[in-house]
């Protein structure tokens, strides 16, 4: 036969959504650094970033649950729950170290539920989390009625000075940050949950338990979701029971910006530190920039709805 033969034309490359969010997180901090200055000043940033770490813990374990194709919205909930349980175990008495360890412990079982629910018994994680949600939030109103717990000495900082409290804080949520983003890149679970979350039923055949991978990643969530509430806990004398309101929603933000996929089985967690930072970032840029705050809110919310666009239309790009 004669004639040449006719290839495909190569598959346009995309660029990472990693290396996008981070282009957009630096051009902000390029404009702060030029029109204020001051955003970057030592003490005030340290704060921000102290407060906000709680949530770049939550957010990872957000992103470990969606890579598997499911979603968690009880977090919050359960973040209220181990604060509460924490502090009233250190407001009796408790040694702090035990009292953190309740507040892990708790928070583990309570993904431990959501996971029976939503690997057990196969019912939508939507749902499932939904009603744990409300559960923990309806219970702690009526238990508490809003009366916040006075935490004893030597709790706040872990003890420590502010300064020396503020970076244990920061260094922990850094650590685990990477530890999980090694975990999910060299362990072979790692590998596993991608697999799971990109086509269960071929990672069955392939000799995986997507039940056991689904129910292992809601565990560690609710474990972290406990750290998360100890990291937050230290940060003032007193424990709101209503704390951790929206705090599902801005964890999922940062994964999904950061380009953690909503149909699972693709994202890393360098992209939800950068996601995280720069929804973080937002609300102080634009007080600094003299702004008014309300603006935040509706600013983080066209930003997650560019990455929802930008997934979409990389699924319809990649679609055969």
């Amino acid at each position: 036969m004669s004639g040449a033969v006719r290839t495909a034309p190569a598959p346009r490359t995309a660029i990472p959504r990693e290396a996008s969010v981070t282009a957009v997180l630096l051009l902000l901090l390029t404009v702060m650094a030029i029109w204020a200055p001051g955003f970057f000043e030592p003490q005030p940033l340290l704060s921000r970033l102290t407060a906000a770490a709680p949530r770049l813990i939550v957010a990872c374990g957000i992103a470990v649950v969606m890579l598997t194709r499911q979603i968690d919205i009880s977090v919050g909930s359960l973040f209220a729950l181990c604060s509460v349980a924490a502090g009233l175990c250190a407001a009796r008495g408790m040694p702090p170290a035990l009292a953190f360890g309740v507040a892990v412990a708790l928070g583990g079982a309570g993904g431990a539920l959501n996971g029976f629910l939503v690997a057990g018994l196969r019912l939508p994680s939507i749902v499932v989390t939904l009603a744990t949600m409300v559960t923990w939030r309806e219970a702690l109103r009526l238990a508490r009625q809003g009366v916040f717990i006075n935490l004893p000495d030597g709790i706040q900082w872990f003890g420590l000075s502010m300064a020396s409290g503020q970076w244990m804080v920061c260094g922990t949520a850094l650590l685990v940050l990477v530890g999980m983003a090694w975990g999910l890149r060299h362990l072979a679970v790692g590998r596993h949950l991608y697999a799971v979350g990109s086509d269960a039923e071929a990672a069955r055949l392939a000799g995986l338990n997507p039940r056991r991978l689904t129910f292992g990643a809601l565990v560690l969530l609710g474990a972290l979701t406990g750290l998360a509430a100890v990291l937050n806990l230290v940060q003032s004398p007193q424990v709101d029971p209503a704390t951790g309101r929206s705090l599902e929603l801005e964890a999922i933000a940062a994964a999904v910006v950061g380009g953690i996929a909503v149909s699972g089985g693709r994202g890393s967690l360098w992209g939800v530190f950068a996601g995280f930072l720069l929804l973080t970032c937002i609300g102080p840029a634009l007080t600094y920039l003299g702004v008014k705050p309300y603006w935040d809110r509706a600013i983080q919310g066209l930003v997650i709805l560019l990455a929802i666009l930008a997934e979409g239309l990389r699924r319809r790009r990649n679609r055969p």
